[in-house]
């Protein structure tokens, strides 16, 4: 018997440590896997940061350079204004500006004289000339407005076949007829300072003006092409879309950031790449302002080598620490089996017990579908689950120790602090529902706000379970229309046939009196008018009975698409008298819809009638078939660019005899029957609409018709 008893406690034993390295082997892999993704990204956030400032040390050292180069402008205009510029003294002083400033790019100095329209010039090579001034030069008004201080100029970059340069100008004497002017070699000036700057093992560095023209780049043909069409040149078949968000968006508009693009290429690597980019900009000029962007890129895969060798580490040490662990806990446990196997049993009875509950209450925190948080009683987020994570956009631990208010819009985040204050003074729980403007119709939240009390028994925070009921909402409202329009269709058929019979009286002695009336007589003139408003109230009164009776009628097989065109060809001519453009997109094959032929083109008659009637000005209709798979239904869109159905009117368009039209204009039974024809067909009709006034949203109204398919034999099998 003993001998049994120390067979099983050894199986139990091999079990338990079989299980613990199981454990341990995944919790390791799981806690590597995380790390290496913490790692990568730590890595790539401080690789772009050291691109950063290789970013910023290259504008620095391309506004030195520029800023020298105006500082030399200055000086020479200041020596010029007591010598003459042709004098000996005068052009020794110009030829040693153009020797200090050559290096940095300046290849020719100019004296304008805008008094005799002239330019006198000094080239690196010593050489004085003189020209004509040029017919487009502008005017000193131009450069140098009244009022401003220092009178500095500076041009934009201009390339003049394979060279591109700027021109500085400064006035000379004090009415201004006099101009030095240096002019700049821009490839020269920032080849010199970026074609040495390394990030990483290959990363460079690239240059664009304020147009989006590349100054540098290590690729000479790029150099002097727009930066937004040059890739596509080279590799047109590869999408630029984020490197050119990042030049139109940020670079462009002077901003400095960090981010990660998509490229085929790398200094002659033709291969699909992930790339850092850091980007700062570079101040040229205050007068016009002027600015140009520098950016440092390097391939991800360089940063992602250093990340293996440290990656491979990480695995040895984490081996080795399992290992350890393994074996440590294989001696603990022999040793604690032997030393007290009933101890051991029960505390890991009770270990057990307290880890499941604690995974159980995470995981139903975590896997619930329901907006899960607690608050302090000023409102601000103590714990989130992640479903309300996600839900506003973010992790959890993004909104911990911020107020309700980031998260929910003004008035649901007063309304809540209001509770969250009442539940601290009360200590009991309140439900409450929560509206949520973030679309249209707004999102609803059933939520109960719960005390968490302290061991004091005190109010120490407040738990709240909120659950979206929207769809609630809407089946409410729903099911209070079907309500409402099955009793208008009960009142209609009543009153249809109370009209029915006196109308009949009508009409039958009106025939009467029109065959004893001499035709072309005002008395059979005015009998017509009765006749003709009498068929007008009759056929007002068999849409109503239609309506009624819709649920009576035969099923039949519709072929929705010949319905659509068969519409379309009637209605073609006059939409386009209308100014209004017609898109049809038909889904082919659709199979039949459950519905009857002629009782459908009604419904689409109206529909595209309504549709005409909102766009007085002319817009686009856009009509469209396609197939719903689960549940199995033919669809049927009707989009139109009009003036749209105001929110107050939403709810009412489908009652008989409500329209919006001028008095004469519209009876307000054409949505009211089409409601009536589409739902006999066991059909659903939607609307979704936004006015001319929501700002933000495409204007316009969409009907969308949804009809089962086959018959009601097939529909109930599917």
């Amino acid at each position: 018997m003993s001998i049994t008893k120390q067979t099983r406690s050894g199986r139990i034993i091999v079990t338990v440590v079989y299980l613990a390295v199981i454990l341990i082997t995944a919790g390791g892999i799981l806690v590597g896997l995380w790390s290496l993704r913490e790692m990568r990204t730590v890595v790539t956030d401080q690789f772009n940061a050291q691109q950063m400032v290789i970013a910023q040390t290259a504008k620095a050292r391309i506004e030195r350079e520029i800023g020298g180069i105006i500082r030399e402008l200055l000086h020479l205009a200041l020596s010029l204004r007591s010598v003459s510029a042709e004098s000996t003294e005068g052009r020794a002083i110009l030829r040693q500006g153009l020797e200090r400033t050559a290096d940095s790019g300046v290849r020719r100095i100019d004296v304008v004289d805008l008094t005799h329209d002239r330019v006198l010039l000094l080239t690196p090579a010593g050489q004085w000339g003189e020209q004509p001034l040029p017919t487009d030069a502008p005017e000193r008004s131009v450069l140098f407005p009244a009022g401003e201080s220092p009178a500095l100029w500076v041009s934009a970059v201009e390339r003049s076949g394979a060279a591109a340069e700027m021109l500085a100008a400064t006035p000379i004497t004090a009415d201004g007829s006099r101009l030095l002017a240096f002019r700049i070699n821009v490839d020269a000036l920032v080849s010199g300072l970026l074609k040495s700057i390394r990030s990483g093992a290959s990363g460079y560095a690239w240059l664009i003006d304020a147009s989006g023209t590349f100054l540098y780049h290590p690729n000479p043909d790029f150099i002097g092409g727009n930066a937004f069409t040059v890739r596509e040149e080279r590799l047109p078949l590869v999408s630029y879309e984020r490197i050119n968000f990042i030049q139109q968006e940020r670079m462009l508009k002077g901003e400095q950031g960090t981010g990660w693009y998509y490229s085929p290429w790398h200094r002659g690597i033709v291969s699909p790449m992930k790339k850092l980019i850091a980007y700062t900009p570079v101040e040229v000029a205050n007068h016009p302002p002027q600015f140009w962007s520098v950016a440092v890129i390097a391939p991800q895969s360089e940063v992602e080598a250093a990340l293996r060798k440290g990656t491979l580490q990480l695995i040895l040490l984490m081996g080795w620490i399992l290992l350890s662990v393994m074996l440590g806990a294989g001696t603990i446990i022999w040793l604690e089996n032997r030393w007290s196997k009933v101890l051991e049993s029960r505390v890991l009875a009770k270990t057990e017990a307290l880890a499941k509950s604690e995974e159980k209450y995470r995981s139903l925190v975590e896997s619930a579908e329901d907006l899960i948080f607690t608050v302090d009683r000023e409102g601000r987020f103590q714990s989130v689950n992640t479903f309300t994570a996600t839900f506003f956009g973010g992790t959890p631990e993004a909104f911990i120790g911020r107020h309700i208010a980031s998260a929910f819009s003004e008035p649901a985040a007063g309304q809540q602090a209001a509770i969250i204050e009442q539940v601290h003074r009360t200590g009991k729980s309140l439900r409450q529902e929560i509206e949520l403007p973030l679309g249209d119709p707004p999102l609803w939240l059933s939520a109960n706000f719960m005390p968490i009390r302290t061991e004091g028994g005190e109010t120490g925070a407040v738990l709240c379970i909120a659950r979206d009921v929207t769809e609630n909402k809407n089946l409410q409202r729903q099911l209070v229309n079907a309500e409402k329009l099955a009793s208008l269709g009960t009142l209609a058929a009543g009153v249809a046939h109370e009209i029915n019979n006196p109308l009949g009286v009508i009409l039958g002695f009106c025939e009467l009196l029109l065959h004893k009336a001499e035709p072309g007589s005002q008395q059979f003139e005015d009998l017509k008018t009765i006749e003709r408003q009498g068929l007008l109230c009759k056929e007002t009164v068999e849409n109503l009975l239609s309506f009624a009776r819709a649920e009576n009628q035969p099923m039949a097989q519709a072929d929705v698409n010949r319905c659509i065109e068969a519409i379309v060809k009637i209605m073609r001519h006059l939409l386009a008298k209308k100014q209004v453009e017609l898109n049809v997109q038909l889904a082919d094959p659709l199979p039949p819809a459950r519905a009857d032929t002629r009782q459908l083109q009604q419904v689409f008659l109206n529909l595209i009638t309504n549709a005409m009637a909102a766009m007085e000005a002319g817009g686009s209709l856009t009509i469209r078939s396609l197939l719903e798979r689960n549940p199995r239904r033919v669809v049927v869109q009707f989009q139109d660019t009009g003036s749209g159905i105001p929110p107050e009117h939403m709810d009412r368009i489908f009652e008989p005899f409500f329209t919006t039209k001028p008095e004469g204009q519209g009876t307000g039974l054409g949505l009211f029957v089409s409601y009536g024809i589409v739902s006999s067909f066991g059909g659903t009709i939607e609307c979704a609409s936004a006015p001319a006034t929501a700002l933000g949203k495409q204007r316009g109204t969409t009907f969308t018709v949804k009809l089962p398919t086959g018959s009601k034999e097939e529909s109930a099998k599917t």
